[in-house]
């Protein structure tokens, strides 16, 4: 059996995302996610960058484009998820709307990919699943490219329920 290879290609994402239907790319940028930002940064066919202030504005200009018929990406990293959870509860709960999140785990060791997130000495890490639970927002994993049609399960989830659904980049992409 052959090592895991821990890194997802930008391209792989970008493909998962077309698949999708998504037009627009909401985010305040992520280290964890930079290979992906650099893609996108050059321009990508049919995907809008739109950057932001801070998560917060991130989720209500989602939340907008929702409303407005398209298919935004909201891209923030984990510490950014824990500053708006408010926001979450008010614009993707309680207003139930789809709003589909790539989240980057920030902080999280490299002795750590491959093995349960819980175990990481980082809070900053160890408690993103279980603030995910505590808000009864459902979350993928993103470990390697075999994990890539979980996009399509979160976007028809999100659809389906009209609720929040968060992908959780678990290592840093690929420049590709």
């Amino acid at each position: 059996m052959g090592e895991r290879n821990f890194n997802i290609p930008a391209s792989g994402y970008l493909e998962a995302l077309r698949r999708n239907g998504v037009d627009h790319f909401v985010t305040v940028p992520d280290w964890v996610q930079l290979g992906l930002h650099d893609r996108v940064e050059r321009g990508v066919e049919g995907l809008a960058l739109v950057r932001c202030c801070n998560e917060d504005q991130a989720v209500c200009v989602s939340a907008g484009l929702r409303i407005a018929g398209k298919k935004p990406v909201t891209v923030v990293q984990n510490q950014g998820l824990y500053a708006c959870i408010n926001t979450i509860r008010a614009v993707g709960l309680d207003a139930s709307l789809p709003i589909v999140f790539l989240v980057g785990q920030f902080g999280r060791e490299f002795s750590n990919f491959g093995h349960e997130p819980s175990l990481s000495a980082r809070n900053t890490v160890k408690l993103l699943e279980p603030v995910l639970n505590a808000l009864g927002v459902k979350f993928w994993r993103l470990e390697d490219e075999s994990d890539l049609g979980r996009i399509d399960e979160a976007f028809a989830y999100a659809d389906r329920e009209s609720r929040p659904a968060v992908l959780i980049v678990g290592a840093p992409t690929g420049w590709n």
